[in-house]
């Protein structure tokens, strides 16, 4: 019979499990959807021709993305807990957090730049497409709020200093998004947001 700690450390695993299944799944959609977009353009591709190509339900990827632009917009983050959260994100230097997180997208496991379009492939469509782009905009708005709330308990900023930081760190992080979309990518993403955010990061030095 197994005991308490067996139980709980099996309960474990099996949430690992099913977590790395769902996210998988989230990816093949995404890609699938992807593939459609870059085919076919955003507005001719409806929800069941992805379902299709990526052979789930209709029902599925709409509990995981509940529409068409939450395809485009949805990460990980969406799902983090807030422990993981604060474990990503440095409050003592959160613009360099971003940065390193930025770069990690950009290179292969071995620290090479990437060839193919990887999770980038889907930002023009942020700065193309107009219903994408205010979805774009929700989710940062909801992720703002999330970070202001962990920046606020760190004690360093008061609540309203920290919702503030927490909206210019995001939609400057937005911003520097599209400036790389305007130059035609001629440069790293990392680049245009380490670039891009220093004027932040006096917010955090230490006085």
């Amino acid at each position: 019979m197994l005991n308490e700690p067996a139980i709980s450390y099996a309960r474990r695993m099996g949430t690992g499990l099913r977590e790395r299944r769902r996210e998988k799944a989230r990816r093949t959609i995404q890609e699938c959807a992807l593939d459609l977009f870059d085919e076919r353009g955003f507005d001719a591709v409806t929800i069941e021709e992805i379902a299709a190509a990526a052979e789930v339900s209709p029902s599925s990827v709409y509990r995981y993305f509940g529409t068409k632009e939450g395809l485009l917009v949805a990460d990980e983050f969406d799902t983090m807990s807030e422990a993981a959260l604060a474990d990503l994100l440095d409050l003592d230097d959160p613009v360099g957090s971003l940065v390193r997180i930025v770069r990690r997208y950009e290179e292969t496991p071995d620290g090479a730049p990437r060839s193919e379009p990887g999770p980038w492939r889907r930002i023009r469509y942020f700065f193309q497409q107009p219903s994408v782009r205010m979805a774009a905009c929700a989710t940062l708005d909801r992720a703002g709020r999330r970070i202001a709330v962990t920046m606020a308990g760190h004690g360093r900023l008061t609540e309203t200093q920290a919702r503030v930081a927490a909206n210019a760190l995001v939609f400057g992080y937005f911003a520097a998004l599209e400036q790389w979309y305007l130059d035609g990518g001629e440069r790293p993403i990392a680049e245009y947001v380490e670039e891009g955010l220093a004027p932040l990061r006096p917010i955090w030095s230490p006085a």
